[in-house]
């Protein structure tokens, strides 16, 4: 026992949007068409990069492993998200609330390491395109790939440990769309300062570093973008970055208005809203953004239909 008049917490409930029973079902319904189009876009961009020879360079090549990070991000959440808007709230063990901050933390955080990596990719491509295919090798290629997965594991398996150390006790709702870390810190008992800096200190090496990296890129790609003396090469150059400055755009601004920012007198009902643009939308987002920014994914997909127009006739 945490004290007399407090008793530990074995197990969540999740309440998200059940203050409004009668948006449970078109909340459910639009989420859900929101998951289906999701795996359908990613699945179908993965499947896109394999087959057309046209995309099987190193930008979509981390193209590819966004595509399908973004499927197992929004898989850790859309699930039990549709089943709190099902049910009109759902129980949650520690252990599976343990389970999915891990997950999510995992895959958001390679998400933000293969933004990063792609910055560095078009930083390379339009400041040292010379030296592209030297530098951007199968090998370099595979090793940042790896990198990503192996920084996120480790900074998902420290603060999802390092969390779930901590104490929860007296109430045990939790309002929001999943487990995430700021409405569960609000349970906890004890102290906790220590928990909550070694969080934050490895929170650091993700998303600041990542914004750092994709910032420095694009300072140096703008410079080099400025130094191009015709106004259509510059175009064309800066449409070659477009997409991927969208998706870092939509995925980091949603991140940092919700983890950077001052949160007194924020109401979760806002918090909420702002969790499903990062975790419903974007993930469903990133392959409309380069299908309808990127020539070549447009050409692709033009190429494809006219294959299959074409297989089917008699």
């Amino acid at each position: 026992m945490a004290g007399r008049n407090r008793t530990l917490v074995t197990e969540f409930l999740l309440i998200a949007f059940t203050e409004h029973p009668e948006w449970g079902l078109p909340l459910f319904l639009l989420f859900l068409s929101f998951y289906f189009v999701t795996l359908l876009g990613n699945a179908g961009m993965i499947i896109l990069i394999h087959k057309d020879h046209q995309l099987h360079t190193p930008m979509y090549f981390f193209l590819g492993h966004l595509s399908f990070v973004d499927m197992c991000y929004s898989s850790a959440i859309v699930p039990q998200l549709l089943a709190v808007l099902l049910e009109h709230g759902t129980a949650i063990s520690q252990a599976r609330c343990a389970a999915q901050f891990f997950l999510f933390t995992f895959f958001a955080s390679i998400d933000c390491y293969l933004l990063a990596i792609m910055a560095y990719d078009r930083y390379v491509a339009v400041c040292q395109p010379l030296l592209y295919v030297t530098i951007m090798t199968e090998r370099a290629r595979w090793g940042l790939v790896a990198g990503a997965y192996i920084a996120g594991f480790s900074s998902a398996f420290v603060r999802t440990v390092t969390a779930f150390t901590l104490s929860f006790c007296g109430n045990n709702e939790i309002n929001f769309i999943f487990c995430d870390l700021p409405p569960l810190l609000k349970l906890t008992c004890g102290e906790s300062f220590t928990q909550e800096v070694v969080i934050i200190v490895f929170a650091i090496f993700v998303m600041p570093a990542c914004i750092l990296v994709i910032l420095v890129s694009y300072l140096f790609i703008i410079v080099a973008i400025m130094q191009i003396r015709s106004a259509g090469g510059r175009a064309k150059t800066f449409s070659t970055c477009a997409s991927h400055l969208m998706a870092v755009s939509l995925f980091f601004g949603t991140l940092i208005f919700m983890y950077l920012r001052d949160n007194s007198g924020k109401s979760s009902e806002e918090d909420r809203v702002v969790s499903v643009l990062y975790t419903v939308v974007t993930p469903m987002l990133n392959p409309l953004i380069y299908s309808l920014r990127n020539k070549e994914v447009k050409a692709a997909v033009r190429k494809a239909l006219s294959r299959s127009k074409a297989s089917g006739k008699p």
